[in-house]
This record gives structure tokens, C-alpha cells and sequence, in this order.
């Protein structure tokens, strides 16, 4: 059967699991995981303990607007398995579906949770199993305890050179942050992940997909096939374009081992066939959801609003740092294409490596998503160039007998994890800089917060509220009403909302134009505080349109007069 599968007896030896992983490395990765979410966890618990009086900490660090938009898809569906699009006012049906928000929003309704609770659990169990998931895949790819440990922790720490553009900022760029994706982009940065967007650190348990391909083709077992493809099913429902990372690296591997064998892998063929077969409906699905649907077309379409993208070629270095530079440097020195009597293990690497470049520019508003996971294959080839490379170079140069030691091994691999990691220490100390301005978006005044518990009590599920930005992004998931303005890509026309908001609330508008805002667009509730005073100098309670229905300090919620 192996023989069939185009596996021989010869290479299943040579590719077994490079080493087994003791107790003690399981205790050192579970207590290294514990150690960076309580790290992690501190400005957390500094916005919540330092909030003024008159805020609350909303308990989200970082991208405040996508973060909305997952817990408004939270509060639907912990009452319905289809999410409407609550952030925008155009009325539609319940389409939507994520696994995962499906998942946190029904676990937190039994436990009695809400999603700032379940947001915190999501952190702590993606970032045990993603941390255990990628020592054991390492497992594969080194035989011994320092180099696994060496890649493991470049996977959590390592970041790129944005220390440098922060220390330009403050020096010759004269207070302006040149490349600012370069320093705050999260995907391929496992530690800014843990921090600020966990969702990618779950997203990146798409790996374990390679796990069971590497060990199907080890034992020449078509079930390990299947068990990727309900896997991948899994989590295409969570996040369906992480099975273009599947698809490619898998196809890029069996292309290598076509490539050194001259002929075809029948094994890894009839696996992607199956792993196809198995996992491509969320893709379907979502390609169909984006195409039928025209208000979903238009949020796909809205997607460049962010214009946020993979950084050019030549600033690669710049966001994914030495490690990626260290990769580079191995993967080149080992003549890429060289492939007789490579193993099958080193295949795989390469072909992660490879195709990430091929993946990260596909010609699609969401390719910079396809960094996540990078990092792994980055840090495996970096802790080959260590060992293999960079420890016996020192030795060299700093020894006279020019013999690397092990001391001389962990002192190299200790200094380059720390130089690695400075950028990731600069974003810690940033979230407790940003929290400490007590301001939106992570604080709203409690008045604010008032009147979206008076609208959650007393606003219908499909009516229409109109507010500025600050409070509206917080809209759907604090009421489950529509908002008017929320987000950049998932409300309509975001810039005409944008500026419709704006024209509201500004005293030179025409009467009438300002009502023809609330009609064109079913607006049913104005709430009228801090953020929307500082867009214009309307006042609402002087206007014999709109009628007060609520107050709390400074914050009042209108309903249109009917005529």
C-alpha cells in the first residue's frame, strides 16, 4: 500500500517524528504560555482598574472596530444560528454564519457570559492550543530539545524592525511613524495576536491540518486524510480563506516531492482530493454569500476601505525582522533547488516558505491575512540557520579551538529571541500608553453606556440608530439594533454614512435635509452626547422634530416626530 501511495519503506524511516517530546517540554510550553497570558493580560486589567469615574473600559485593547463587529455577530447568534448585518441601516435577512462566534456566543449564554468574558476565554484556550499545537508540529522538524525550544520561542516572540521606525519617529522622521502597518500589522506576530486579536491565534489552528497530512504521509494512512479534511472543514468555517493557506501548502509540498521523486505522490494526491472534497463548502459558501447577496457584495467590496494590505516585497524584513531575515538567508544557502535526498520533512518547510510569497500578494483586499501562520515556517528555517549556520560562523571567529559549544549555541539563540522581540515589547508598553488616555475608543462615558442598555431595553431588533462613530461601532453588540454608522467595511456606503452623520449633526444643515436623512434610511433613534456635540452644534433638544425618550448626564436618546 505505501509502495502504491508512492511512499517508500526507506523514506517512512527517515521522516518518523524527529523527536519525541519529553514531559518537561510539555510542562515548559503549558507554564511559557500561562506566564505570556497573564503578561498579556495587564492592560486588561489596567483599563478596568484606571477608568475614570465618569468611563468604563469597553474590554477590547486593540482594533476596536473589528472587534465590534465579531461581538455583534455574538449577541445574534446566542438567539438565532444566521447573523443579519447589524452594522449598517439597510434592512437584511440573517445570511451569515461563523463557527466561532456561533460557538463563543452559545457557550457564553449557558455559562451566563458575555462576549467581553468569552473574548477573555477565547485568548487563554486559542493560545494554550495554538502554543501546544506548534511544539508538537515542531517535533517533526528537530531531534532535540534546544532547537525546538529555540524555534518555539522565535514563533511567540519573534516581530520585525519596528522599534527602528518608532525610534525614527522620535528622531529624524520628526514625530511622524513612516510604515505604520509595519510595526501594528498582527497576523504573522504571535504575541501581538495573543494581545490584542486572539481570532488569529485560533484562526492559525489551521496548521494542525499539516500535522495530520505530515503524519498520514509518514504512515502511508489515507485516514489521516480524511481526519485533515473534517479539520479543515472546522475551521474553514471560522475563517473559509485560511483554506487557501491550506490548499497552497499542501499543493506546494506535493509539487517538491513530485519534483524530487519524478513522479507523482500518489499519497499526497488522493490526500488533497479528500481534503478538498471535505473542507471546500465554507469557501462555497462564503463565495456564493458575497456574489447572490447584494448588500454582502458590497461589504466584500468595501474591503479596501481599510487599505490594508501585505506590506511591498523589499519591507518584508521590516515587519517580519531578523527571524524572516535569518529564513531567508537558510532556505537560499541550502540551494532551493536542490531536491535529490532532501527529506520529506525539509520538503514541507520549504514549501510553507515558498508559497507564503505566492499567498501573502494574491490579488484579493484580504491577502495580508495570509501572513498568519508564516511565522512558523519562518522560525523553523531560522533555528536550522542558528545551529547550522550563524553558532559555528562565532565559533569560528570568537574560538580558538573554532569549535561551536553548547553554551555558545544557547547564548546565540537566547540573544537573537531577545533582539527579535523588541517590537513586541514596545507593543505591550504602547496598549497601557493608548488605554491611559482614558478616551474613545476604548472608553465610552458611562452616560453613553446608559443609554445603549436604555436602547437594548426598548429598541426593536430591526429598527435604526443613528450616532456618531465612537458609539455606534458599539451599537449592535450592546443592543442588537441596526446602527447607521459603524463600521468600514460591514456598513454600506460607509463613507456616504459617514458624511450623512456628520451633516446630521452640523447646525448650518437644512432642516430638511436632515430629515430626509431619517427618512431615506428608517432612522428610529438619535443618541445625542460627548462624540456627537464634538461633529457639529445641532441641539436636538431645541428642534421640535425629534423628542426626547431618555437621559442620562450629558447623553440623551431622540425618536423622530412623526407629522
Amino acid at each position: 500500500m505505501q509502495a502504491e501511495l508512492g511512499y517508500t519503506s526507506t523514506q517512512l524511516t527517515e521522516d518518523a517524528v524527529a523527536g519525541a517530546v519529553t514531559r518537561r517540554e510539555w510542562l515548559f510550553v503549558i507554564t511559557t504560555a500561562l506566564i505570556v497570558l497573564a503578561i498579556t493580560s495587564l492592560p486588561y486589567l489596567y483599563g478596568y482598574w484606571s477608568a475614570p469615574p465618569d468611563k468604563q473600559f469597553m474590554g477590547v485593547v486593540y482594533n476596536i472596530p473589528d472587534h465590534m463587529q465579531y461581538f455583534s455577530w455574538f449577541r445574534e447568534f446566542s438567539e438565532s444560528n444566521l447573523s443579519a448585518n447589524k452594522l449598517t441601516p439597510e434592512p437584511n435577512a440573517p445570511v451569515f454564519f461563523n463557527l466561532l462566534w456561533w460557538g463563543l456566543a452559545r457557550i457564553g449564554g449557558a455559562l451566563g457570559i458575555g462576549y467581553a468574558g468569552m473574548y477573555q476565554l477565547l485568548r487563554w484556550v486559542a493560545t494554550i492550543l495554538f502554543l501546544l499545537l506548534v511544539y508538537r508540529m515542531l517535533s517533526w522538524f528537530f531531534a532535540d530539545r534546544l532547537r525546538r525550544m529555540t524555534a518555539f520561542l522565535l514563533i511567540l516572540f519573534g516581530a520585525g524592525f519596528g522599534w527602528v521606525l518608532i525610534l525614527m519617529k522620535y528622531t529624524i522622521t520628526k514625530g511622524e511613524l513612516i510604515w505604520p502597518l509595519d510595526v501594528y500589522v498582527a497576523e504573522p506576530n504571535t504575541f501581538f495576536s495573543i494581545l490584542g486579536s486572539p481570532h488569529f491565534v485560533a484562526a492559525a489552528l489551521y496548521m494542525f491540518v499539516f500535522d495530520l497530512v505530515l503524519r498520514g504521509h509518514a504512515k502511508g494512512q489515507l485516514r489521516y486524510a480524511v481526519y485533515a479534511g473534517l479539520f479543515a472543514l472546522f475551521m474553514g468555517w471560522q475563517h473559509a480563506y485560511d483554506l487557501l493557506i491550506v490548499y497552497g501548502v499542501i499543493g506546494a509540498y506535493a509539487l517538491l516531492v513530485w519534483l524530487r521523486d519524478r513522479k507523482p505522490p500518489m499519497y499526497l494526491v488522493w490526500s488533497g482530493l479528500i481534503i478538498g472534497a471535505i473542507s471546500v463548502w465554507p469557501a462555497l459558501y462564503s463565495v456564493l454569500l458575497t456574489s447572490l447577496d447584494p448588500l454582502w457584495e458590497q461589504v466584500l467590496a468595501q474591503f479596501a476601505n481599510a487599505g490594508v494590505y501585505t506590506p511591498p516585497l523589499y519591507r518584508l524584513p521590516v515587519l517580519l525582522g531578523l527571524p524572516f531575515l535569518l529564513a531567508l538567508f537558510t532556505a537560499l544557502r541550502r540551494n532551493p533547488f536542490k531536491l535529490r535526498g532532501v527529506s520529506n520533512n525539509d520538503l514541507f518547510v520549504r514549501g510553507w516558505f515558498w508559497i507564503s510569497f505566492v499567498l501573502i500578494y494574491l490579488p484579493v483586499d484580504y491577502q495580508i491575512h495570509m501572513l498568519n501562520g508564516w511565522q512558523v515556517p519562518i522560525a523553523i528555517l531560522a533555528t536550522q540557520g542558528i545551529f547550522a549556520y550563524i553558532t559555528p560562523a562565532l565559533a569560528r571567529w570568537f574560538r580558538a579551538d573554532k569549535t561551536p559549544t553548547p553554551r555558545l549555541a544557547i547564548t546565540t539563540a537566547a540573544a537573537i529571541i531577545l533582539f527579535s522581540a523588541l517590537t513586541n515589547i514596545y507593543l505591550l508598553g504602547w496598549r497601557f500608553l493608548d488605554l491611559s488616555r482614558h478616551d474613545y475608543p476604548f472608553y465610552l462615558y458611562r452616560d453613553e453606556v446608559a443609554a445603549l442598555r436604555w436602547l437594548a431595553a426598548n429598541a426593536a431588533s430591526e429598527d435604526v440608530v443613528l450616532s456618531a462613530l465612537q458609539v455606534g461601532q458599539y451599537m449592535p453588540a450592546e443592543t442588537g439594533a441596526h446602527a447607521f454608522l459603524a463600521h468600514w467595511a460591514q456598513t454600506v456606503d460607509y463613507y456616504g454614512k459617514e458624511t450623512a452623520v456628520a451633516r446630521f449633526f452640523d447646525a448650518a444643515t437644512a432642516e430638511q435635509e436632515r430629515l430626509g436623512i431619517v427618512a431615506d434610511f428608517g432612522v428610529d433613534y438619535i443618541v445625542y452626547g460627548p462624540a456627537e456635540r464634538a461633529l457639529g452644534a445641532y441641539r436636538l433638544d431645541n428642534s421640535k422634530h425629534f423628542r426626547q425618550l431618555f437621559s442620562s448626564g450629558g447623553v440623551g436618546v431622540y425618536a423622530p416626530v412623526s407629522e
